[in-house]
């Protein structure tokens, strides 16, 4: 598992942090940026991020900036991706289990740093059920 992470302006400490969670727990991922608190665009670091796990070369995806909003929007113009906007556990585990979500993003500015960890751990641990879920994941279309 090599885990896709990018992040705007808004989420760069957020991301520095997920960063060092994974170190830790030698998780091994790629940084598509930024790489600092300087305003800059989220498109520029959503885009290569979701390529990756769509040509299957990392998987999953962590993101973030400030509402979560605008890299999840970004994210979902891809085909292959299913970006979750997660504030709560249960929303990740969810986000997992029922939708094959392969990309949880946070809102940086509206968690702290404690939750959004404990928000990773859940998304990393839990597996999509299948079953009825499947038929309902069949139906979005990818062109």
């Amino acid at each position: 598992m090599k885990i896709a992470i990018c992040s705007d302006h808004a989420g760069y400490e957020l991301k520095s942090i997920i960063e060092g969670y994974l170190d830790a727990n030698h998780i091994e991922y790629e940084d598509f940026g930024t790489h600092s608190a300087e305003s800059c665009d989220y498109p520029d670091f959503a885009h290569p991020a979701a390529q990756a796990v769509e040509k299957g070369e990392c998987y999953p995806g962590i993101a973030m900036c400030g509402s979560g909003n605008g890299i999840a929007m970004t994210l979902n113009k891809h085909q292959g991706i299913r970006a979750a906007l997660c504030w709560t556990p249960e929303l990740a585990a969810l986000a997992r289990q029922h939708n094959d979500a392969n990309v949880l993003v946070l809102p940086a500015r509206f968690i702290e740093p404690s939750l959004a960890l404990e928000i990773v751990d859940v998304f990393l641990s839990t597996h999509f059920e299948g079953g009825r879920h499947q038929r309902r994941i069949d139906k979005i279309p990818v062109h």
